[in-house]
């Protein structure tokens, strides 16, 4: 039965073991992001203020809540890739809480609080990856993803183009959305700038373009998101 005594290990396992499992969800993402030669890849642990960097890992203050891997330029077959990448968080989770199980079955380790919070917790991150649902933020869930691309619904993965540009008669900058259509105009660059890169960043995966066609800058790129 639970117990007064029993409370410094819940808080262990929020402090330590979650990040750990969220760190195995994302390294999911990223082995298959990486197999299907994905580029600029990056693990990010935790929410809030940056503490430190090491190699392609980025660690944040709330270092035990939350987690995400980008990753853009898949080379191979967009579909089938995706749909592993977004099933690879899952898959390293439950790959993960059968290896615990084997372990203690086979008494290389003993069943502790700590193999039973890691295997609780592991389910846990696999039944809410998988859940089909957007999120507030404008992204979706691996679930989300992975159910729309087996619909044939590719268009959740493609990017979406925003462009901006200056209109020389009238010494604006206009904006315009994913479907060319304008969605403001501003006399200050800077201003203009801000509002399409904020619409961009909360309809990832998405580029914002400064002209008119393909041959445009790129000034900002914001990849998809396995959580």
């Amino acid at each position: 039965m639970f117990g007064i005594q029993d409370i410094p290990k819940f808080i262990m396992a929020f402090f330590v073991l979650l990040p750990l499992i969220s760190t195995i969800h994302e390294a999911g993402h990223v082995f298959f992001a990486w197999l299907m030669g994905g580029k600029n890849i990056k693990i990010t642990i935790g929410t809030g203020k940056p503490l430190f960097n090491w190699s392609i890992i980025e660690v944040r203050q709330y270092y035990f809540w939350y987690g995400v891997c980008t990753f853009n330029n898949i080379k191979r077959e967009k579909k089938i890739a995706n749909i592993l990448i977004f099933s690879g968080g899952a898959l390293f989770n439950l790959l993960g809480t059968i290896a615990v199980i084997l372990l203690v079955q086979h008494e290389i380790i003993n069943e502790s609080l700590f193999t039973y919070q890691f295997t609780y917790f592991s389910l846990y991150y696999i039944f809410f990856a998988l859940i089909p649902t957007p999120y507030p933020d404008g992204s979706f869930s691996d679930g989300k993803i992975i159910f729309d691309l087996l619909r044939g619904k590719e268009d959740i993965i493609k990017d979406r183009i925003f462009r901006i540009y200056r209109e020389n008669s009238t010494d604006h900058w206009r904006i315009f959305d994913d479907k060319n259509n304008l969605i403001g105009s501003y006399q200050d660059q800077i201003k203009a700038l801000a509002m399409i890169n904020e619409i961009a960043q909360s309809n990832r995966p998405s580029k914002v373009i400064n002209g008119k066609d393909e041959d445009g800058e790129e000034i900002s790129n914001y990849p998809r998101i396995p959580l």
